[in-house]
């Protein structure tokens, strides 16, 4: 049958998983046939669809249909063949061709430079949440953070309802029409004026739309932008409409999000380069290609932003086949590891040659309003991560939570640091610096990873696209860095140890990691039974099967 949850596609069949002993054993050996290959053709096929009775031109904005047509014409093509050659990249690495450095260029030797608008000048931290959330954007946009990011992707449930109301979101941000009714406080709460740079990030280009072009895929990315850009009342924005570039991984990709903007300026009667962007490196591949990206880009770019948790995710992905980069424990990794810290370091000196800001991470640990000993905690790493940032010549950093910003702003000692280069900058560091003598691998390690790949999908059946676990907050990002864990660790059990609590090390064979699967869901189920929800309980075991089938299917891609 086909089940179709979040906006993914799922060819796959499915199961029930009970607590006892003889549907765990026919689960477990149904799961064991996935891994033998006998529904080996099953894909995961990354496709938000409008829902059923969807009439495009009944439901869409009057006119939209027609300024779409000639740039999903122009662009879904190009943006199709993208996608094949970043497949093409990965299993290239995979045999042992590893992304690197591109040759020289005009890119690389010419002093070309931007001129970063004075609007734009302060970015010391920019919030980030999703889109879909009215209260959440409002907060952020009263947090005196100098800029936010509306996300429409990682945080954001890959479903129409959630996109449609995020878009929806973003244009009232951007007017500052967007509010929402306090309950506790019984009043609505409204954005209140100030200079706050908006952000839109819209859907990857691995992602498609569909249903809304007479039966063709669209790439979502252009879906996305084109549906802000065609809505948003230009005459009320305090600067121009900004997007932040999501999951690049090419140079060559930098010039169809050039084309993008330029096309969408010209329907729109704006200057060739109305539409600015901020992009971020959230792929192993791109951090070879920066500089080039930036400049096939150089009419539109504002910075580069160091998407962190993708990258490591990323990293994995294109070097899983080494059992040298089997990772530790995700929250044994320090923020300064030497494959972050030699990119951290790069970013800025590529930025700030060419005028462009230098943006940090997210810190995946969040403060508590609740629980005093973890919000302390939380504030101290804060404070610690930001400002490795800033001495690494950032000029800001991403954070997500309003509680954040006053100690994320502290730490960089001024609105930006583009006038600083470092002494002995390097051009071509290595990036790929191996994880040796970092953080622990153990099966509670594991164990923690496994739970949490299973909460998260099910937080996403749920309609959440980024939730809080255990203090941290985890996307698609973290949910991705989870899985490709889980699979080095089983793809390398022979050669790579992972020790239990008595230091004895434990293979991860495909049985190991079902039966780890297995009783975390009997856990978060026996959790969850007092609540007495077996909806609940259902979407828990759908979450598990989803979960563990893209981990043994091999789909690692951001979806």
């Amino acid at each position: 049958m086909v089940a179709v949850a979040a906006g993914i596609v799922h060819t796959v069949p499915m199961s029930n998983h009970k607590n006892d002993q003889q549907n765990t054993k026919m689960q477990s050996t149904q799961r064991s046939r996935v891994r033998e290959g006998v529904n080996a053709t099953n894909r995961v096929v990354p496709v938000n669809s409008a829902p059923r009775g969807f009439d495009p031109k009944r439901d869409l904005p009057a006119g939209f249909l027609e300024f779409l047509r000639p740039l999903h014409e122009e662009l879904t093509p190009r943006q199709q063949a993208l996608v094949q050659r970043r497949g093409a990249a990965l299993a290239e690495s995979n045999g042992g061709k590893l992304p690197d450095y591109l040759p020289a260029s005009e890119a690389t030797r010419s002093a070309w430079r931007i001129e970063l608008p004075q609007w734009c000048a302060d970015q010391r931290n920019q919030m980030t949440g999703p889109a879909d959330e009215a209260d959440l954007v409002v907060k952020m946009l009263n947090s005196g953070a100098p800029g936010v990011m509306l996300d429409l992707e990682d945080s954001t449930a890959n479903v129409w309802e959630h996109n449609q109301r995020g878009i929806k979101n973003i244009l009232e941000a951007l007017t500052g029409r967007l509010n929402y009714f306090d309950r506790k406080r019984d009043k609505t709460v409204e954005i209140r004026a100030n200079n706050t740079v908006i952000f839109t990030r819209p859907r990857g280009l691995h992602l498609h739309q569909a249903a809304v072009l007479d039966g063709e895929l669209l790439a979502a990315s252009l879906f996305d932008v084109a549906m802000v850009a065609f809505q948003v009342d230009y005459g009320a924005l305090k600067h121009p409409l900004c997007i932040y570039i999501p999951k690049s991984e090419s140079a060559e990709e930098g010039l169809w999000w050039r084309d993008l903007f330029q096309m969408i300026a010209k329907a729109k009667g704006l200057p060739a380069n109305a539409i600015k962007c901020m992009a971020l490196v959230e792929s192993h591949p791109m951090a070879f290609q920066m500089e080039e990206f930036a400049w096939n880009l150089r009419e539109h770019i504002l910075g580069l932003n160091l998407g962190r948790w993708d990258y490591m995710a990323s990293l994995i992905h294109f070097n899983l086949t080494n059992p040298k980069w089997v990772l530790p424990d995700r929250n044994t990794i320090p923020h300064n590891v030497a494959f972050f810290q030699n990119l951290r370091e790069l970013i800025p000196e590529i930025c700030h040659k060419h005028g462009m800001l230098a943006i940090g991470g997210m810190t995946a640990l969040y403060p508590s309003r609740e629980d005093a000993e973890l919000n302390a905690r939380a504030l101290k790493v804060l404070a610690e991560d930001k400002k490795n940032e800033s001495l690494s010549l950032m000029d800001g950093a991403w954070t997500g939570h309003p509680d954040q910003n006053e100690i994320a702003v502290a730490q960089f000692p001024a609105p930006n640091q583009l006038q600083k280069r470092p002494e002995k900058a390097e051009q071509h560091p290595d990036l790929r610096p191996l994880p040796t003598n970092v953080g622990k691998r153990t099966v509670a390690g594991t164990r923690a990873a496994i739970r949490t790949v299973i909460r998260y999908r099910n937080c996403v059946l749920n309609g959440k696209g980024a939730s809080l676990l255990d203090g941290y907050m985890e996307d698609l990002a973290t949910d991705r860095i989870y899985r490709l864990m889980i699979a080095q660790r089983m793809m390398h059990s022979d050669v790579v140890e992972v020790l239990d609590e008595t230091g004895k090390a434990v293979r991860h064979t495909a049985e190991f990691i079902t039966r780890l699967f297995d009783e975390e869901l009997d856990r978060l189920l026996a959790e969850s039974s007092k609540e007495n929800d077996e909806a609940g309980a259902t979407r828990l075991r759908e979450a598990l099967r989803m979960s563990e089938e893209m981990i043994h299917r091999g789909e690692f891609d951001p979806a």
